[in-house]
């Protein structure tokens, strides 16, 4: 027989700045509030923003970060606007690393103060985009993935200095509130094979019980996200018709990994209304890890 369970309604999945959604087209609009990415389905978003630097740290010169450079940047780092972690050899242990530094000035159409809700919107926009391109790889590796990407800009001490760059850089998340190593040539690196068994997306049981969260495939986990399931229109459709879309993927999806075709095991997550209104345009369907 086939053993078939669907999820219920999860919240791991809100993103906001400094912690932007997977998808390319799917984006999540751009805030200019940093908060903290949550990965246990039963909590909730919450707020978490880094100290403002002291005087002395923000009038400390600062030159323009280097492109490709890597960092030793602990959770609560990573969600800072601004950043004086100095560059570490890519090399040694490190758990971020810059994709693309841009000029403020070059964003089309949003000249003005670098703490102003039109640059930092624009930031926030740019980073993930370049993300994307910088992994390579289909829209739904990504979103299987857990990659995130991050950004920084100078202090406003800094700014009237005349910095006028931002950084964007790439992070992978281990679980709630925490950094797993980057390792590697991540440039493309979803258009290639084999990156699912540290980056993948998994859970730590079955998707929907009160022990599930997400974590990264490194970090083990009893149940793996198997592929996404898109659910077009510009409004949410209501919780009934979004929970009963992934019925036919998922099924599939988990069919075609289990040993057994006849008897096998499968879930599905879709989007809260507060999830798509945020941009999660897609469902997620899971299967057991021992499956695959």
């Amino acid at each position: 027989m086939i053993r078939w369970w669907v999820a219920t309604v999860l919240t791991a999945v809100v993103v906001v700045v400094g912690l932007a959604t997977q998808s390319r087209d799917d984006a999540d609009p751009p805030s200019t509030r940093r908060t903290t990415l949550v990965a246990s389905p039963s909590a909730s978003p919450s707020a978490e923003v880094s100290p403002t630097p002291s005087p002395s740290a923000a009038r400390a010169p600062v030159p323009r970060p280097e492109d490709r450079a890597c960092y030793r940047l602990s959770f609560g780092e990573a969600l800072s606007p601004v950043t004086q972690v100095p560059a570490s050899s890519c090399e040694r242990r490190h758990t971020a690393r810059t994709l693309f530094v841009g000029t403020v000035g070059d964003l089309e159409g949003r000249i003005g103060a670098i703490d102003s809700p039109r640059v930092q919107t624009a930031v926030a926009a740019d980073c993930p985009r370049r993300m994307s391109t910088f992994l390579g790889g289909p829209d739904q590796a990504l979103r299987l993935s857990m990659f995130r990407p991050i950004w920084f800009t100078p202090t406003l001490a800094q700014a009237e200095a005349g910095e006028d760059w931002y950084r964007c850089d790439v992070i992978a998340l281990a679980g709630e509130g925490e950094l797993i190593p980057l390792e590697g040539r991540l440039e493309g690196l979803l258009g290639r094979l084999g990156w699912k068994e540290r980056y993948g997306l998994c859970g730590t049981a079955e998707p929907g019980t009160p022990g599930f969260a997400h974590v990264s495939c490194a970090r083990g986990g009893g149940w793996r996200a198997l592929s996404t399931v898109p659910i077009a229109g510009e409004r949410y459709p209501g919780e009934v018709t979004v929970r009963t879309l992934g019925d036919g993927p998922c099924t599939a999806a988990a069919r075609a990994v289990a040993p057994d075709p006849l008897d096998f095991q499968w879930g599905y997550e879709w989007p809260t209304l507060e999830q798509w209104r945020a941009g999660r345009r897609y469902g997620v369907c899971w299967a057991p890890a021992a499956s695959r």
